[in-house]
């Protein structure tokens, strides 16, 4: 019997939150192995562990799998997340494209000058409401069904909700002109192990502080 994924990574968010959403949506136990200093770092590139030098990695099933997008696309394979055929696929790494996109500017943020921050904010949620959340309110509208491809929860779902949850802890009514947003959001929630990740004590990291901050920049300096 295969052990639970080991997930190597800074004990922040960053490219390894959605991993955690993912595993943790398909109800399987992971552990971590958080890198604290740059010997922690420079252990796992010497030990060939990384292949392009650097992380997130995550070992599966006998393997060291590094790059996000290889990750995501691995585990929703594995646990029927990935769309039924290749044109779901197509639409799942779509949509999946955008919130990354959306993400990626919500994990640049608490790296930014704090004079910038207040800017970098409101470029991030005017890109959220006028680019990116439109979309998914269209699809979900055009075709009437609970999830945004082929009606079964796929990362397209868990990803977007990833997506509004960072989005409305910069401005709580972001969703507030989105109302199929709003609903898939209380319906995606609510899936059981879902619930379970976004309860206090899981496994699901904090917004990143200055202090998540400095500990993770320890392994650069």
């Amino acid at each position: 019997m295969a052990g639970k994924p080991k997930l190597h990574y800074f004990k922040t968010r960053g490219r390894m939150e959605t991993i955690r959403w993912l595993l943790a949506a398909a109800g399987v136990e992971f552990e971590e192995q958080y890198i604290q200093s740059k010997a922690d770092l420079e252990k796992l590139k010497k030990d060939g562990f990384l292949l392009f030098q650097q992380v997130p990695m995550v070992e599966i099933d006998g393997m060291k799998l590094v790059q996000t997008r290889a990750i995501l696309n691995y585990i929703a394979e594995k646990y029927n997340l990935g769309g039924k055929d290749i044109k779901q696929r197509a639409l799942i790494d779509m949509y999946c494209e955008g919130t990354m996109d959306l993400n990626e500017m919500i994990i640049h943020l608490p790296f930014k000058p704090a004079d910038q921050k207040e800017k970098e904010t409101a470029a991030i949620i005017e890109k959220a409401t006028e680019r990116y959340f439109p979309v998914y309110e269209k699809v979900l509208k055009d075709h009437g069904q609970d999830f945004l491809v082929g009606n079964q929860l796929s990362r397209a779902d868990i990803q977007l909700l990833e997506a509004i949850l960072a989005t409305e802890e910069l401005k709580a009514d972001v969703l507030s002109k989105f109302p199929l947003l709003k609903a898939l959001k209380t319906r995606i929630s609510n899936i059981p192990n879902i619930k379970t990740f976004l309860q206090p004590g899981s496994p699901r990291k904090s917004p990143p502080d200055e202090k998540m901050i400095a500990e993770a920049m320890k392994a650069f300096q």
